[in-house]
């Protein structure tokens, strides 16, 4: 995936060099800096992310926000309406994700959450951070909110009698997770401008157990190391 970022950012640097260049020896007169040039900063990241990102959802709503903000600024569209229409649209989708999500919810995370409801613990950071360590305890889940703040939770040294589930929600805020390598991970996220990267965990068909991760990120996100 980073090649393929590292690509589409070549290509895009490429094209901008070669028409600087044509510009100057007069080959051609193509305006750069055209009405709404600005919007690039936010279509291109978008377009990246749909290649670069497991969670697509905030790519796809950032390219949508690029181009129609474009396309105001071509007076192709009313940018009163665009304002009024941009965050009911961005609330809708993000419904509808979590609507199928939910459906398609996996039969395994309900009965972990149902059987360890009680037991598992719960970290909330607001403007804060806190941090979360079982070594040598027993790990039945976890509930992690980060708003504007950090959580660590270090599973290394966690003991596992079961599968296992993670709710992480962090709204301009982050989290990490360290995992040991005796148990896999599946991530579902539902995220907004953010979302979970997997940076070093490896699963292994051994491994006897598993972490359900579940990550509802907005403009935050969730590290698994």
């Amino acid at each position: 995936m980073k090649r393929i970022n590292k690509i589409i950012w070549g290509c895009v640097l490429l094209a901008v060099s070669a028409i600087l260049i044509l510009n100057t020896f007069g080959i051609t007169n193509i305006n750069i800096f055209f009405d709404g040039w600005w919007t690039l900063f936010i279509i291109v990241p978008s377009f990246i992310g749909l290649f670069n990102s497991n969670e697509k959802t905030g790519s796809i709503i950032g390219l949508l926000i690029g181009i129609f903000l474009l396309l105001a600024c071509q007076n192709v569209l009313d940018f009163e309406i665009i304002w009024k229409l941009a965050v009911p649209v961005i609330i809708a989708v993000i419904g509808i994700k979590m609507i199928f999500g939910g459906i398609g919810k996996d039969k395994e995370i309900i009965k972990c959450t149902d059987e360890n409801k009680e037991n598992m613990k719960n970290a909330f950071a607001a403007f804060s951070g806190q941090d979360l360590n079982f070594d040598n305890e027993v790990f039945r889940g976890a509930e992690i909110t980060a708003v504007f703040g950090g959580v660590k939770l270090d599973l290394r040294n966690a003991v596992f009698e079961g599968n296992t589930v993670v709710n992480a929600c962090c709204i301009f805020g982050g989290a990490d997770i360290l995992l040991p390598d005796n148990v896999n991970v599946k991530i579902n996220s539902n995220s907004l401008f953010g979302g979970i990267d997997n940076k070093k965990h490896k699963n292994s068909k051994d491994n006897l157990y598993t972490v359900y991760l579940n990550g509802t990120c907005i403009f935050g996100g969730v590290d698994v190391k």
